[in-house]
């Protein structure tokens, strides 16, 4: 196309039609005060006076390496090995786009297919995608292939799923013919069998537990693929990612689609974000799965190659018929899920797992021995669990600010019947001590 400059004719020609005289003319119905904005403008500092400035910013910010942070609920403080930043951080990998040419992105093609390998041996399944942006779409993407694939309606979702993960499902399915209905829990946090058992029909497309759930809670799923499949739906399952080092994979639990957020795989918390959200399945769903699968092959000459593949063009160009049109997610944060994976080993992500484990019941312990506090000491959890209190979490949390402590989530915005009960979180990154002061600053509200 050629560029074609306008003429001082062409432009009076143009307004003449438009009726003013001048462009002027064409802003007098603009307030002054929007035309003429009194920009407050500093004056310009030097990169040592920027540094300083952005420093004393930053400062303001409560995070937890300067705080005690009891805070879960789906983003943890877990340890990171310092080389799992140091690869991720490499240019060819920290500046990487999508990679829809193989032949010039074989080192990202070769991370994610190491990353895709690491996943299914985490979870049990048989085949993993590139990777979603969160745990949340990654269940709702899960969701939508089950109604696809079974050519039913019907979705079933434990209440004591994630809050945040059944608020992005009702999302997904608000312009769709699809719908959500939901199971509750009992007083300890296990989902009501009686309630699933009644809302299993013909309808449902699949069932979607989480475990160690959004109270903590370690489910007890025994029956569930039976009862499913026996109905022709699939079952997905939502896990810390980290805790299937230690427990029961889905795979093992029978389930057909194993999703969740990725955070706890090397991923620092930085306020919410960027995250990864894990997506496998098994092998009869593997031409339905949404993303990116990379698959290893041998190029003309018979060298080892990667590639994308078993990937619709869709996928990229029709939005309508695309199975999900996520694909400008580069993984990066795969990548740095894959580091850590690697750098960890089996032995090393068990270990961490059980520390966790350890911390978590520990401190559950000292707190039940705190007046007016209570917790249930019965059930199994990972690494977080209920406390109920006996004045408002937000007294609580406005006791602890000062002393440098976040105490938990309170439930109560998420479930108005927890009243004065919050949600405690305690990882390998907590010392006997540090569970030892929350105790006594908790003792002394």
């Amino acid at each position: 196309m050629h560029y074609q400059p306008m003429t001082e004719n062409d432009k009076q020609e143009m307004l003449k039609q438009i009726g003013v005289v001048s462009f002027e003319d064409l802003l007098e119905g603009i307030p002054t005060v929007l035309r003429h904005p009194q920009i407050q403008i500093p004056e310009p500092l030097s990169e040592i006076e920027v540094q300083s400035l952005l420093r004393k910013i930053g400062f303001q910010n409560a995070t937890v390496k300067d705080h005690l942070s009891f805070i879960g609920g789906g983003s943890y403080e877990h340890f990171i090995p310092a080389a799992a930043a140091q690869i991720a951080g490499r240019q060819e990998f920290y500046t990487a786009y999508t990679p829809y040419q193989p032949e010039a992105s074989q080192g990202t093609l070769q991370a994610l297919y190491e990353y895709q390998s690491l996943m299914v041996e985490l979870t049990g399944l048989d085949v993993s995608n590139g990777s979603h942006y969160d745990g949340a779409t990654s269940m709702a993407e899960a969701a939508l292939l089950a109604c696809r694939h079974t050519e039913r309606n019907k979705i079933l979702v434990a209440r004591s799923v994630h809050p945040h993960y059944r608020s992005i499902l009702k999302t997904y399915f608000e312009a769709t013919p699809y719908r959500v209905q939901e199971f509750g829990f009992d007083q300890d946090g296990a989902f009501h069998r009686e309630e699933f058992a009644r809302l299993l029909d013909s309808e449902t497309a699949a069932a979607i537990f989480q475990t160690p759930n959004f109270l903590g809670r370690l489910e007890d799923l025994d029956g569930i693929e039976k009862d499913l499949h026996s109905a022709g739906a699939l079952f997905i399952l939502s896990a810390h990612p980290l805790s299937l080092a230690a427990l029961k994979t889905p795979g093992e639990w029978g389930a057909d689609i194993a999703v969740g957020e990725g955070q706890p795989l090397g991923i620092p918390l930085s306020f919410g974000g960027p995250y990864l959200g894990y997506f496998a399945a098994t092998k009869a769903l593997i031409r339905r799965i949404p993303g990116r699968l990379v698959g290893m092959t041998k190029d003309a000459e018979g060298r080892r190659a990667f590639c994308l593949t078993l990937q619709a063009r869709e996928q990229h160009i029709r939005r309508e018929r695309a199975a999900s049109n996520i694909c400008t997610n580069q993984a990066l944060c795969a990548l740095i899920a894959c580091a850590y994976m690697t750098l960890m080993g089996k032995e090393g992500m068990r270990e961490a797992a059980e520390i966790n484990m350890d911390r978590a019941y520990y401190l559950r312990d000292r707190i039940s021995e705190l007046p007016g506090f209570s917790v249930s000491p019965k059930n199994p959890v990972f690494n977080e669990f209920v406390v109920q209190s006996p004045k408002p979490f937000s007294e609580i949390e406005n006791a602890l600010k000062p002393q440098k402590i976040f105490p938990g989530i309170g439930l109560e915005p998420f479930y108005p019947e927890m009243k004065n009960a919050f949600l405690v979180a305690a990882t390998e990154t907590k010392t006997q001590s540090d569970l030892d002061s929350f105790a006594e600053a908790l003792r002394k509200c």
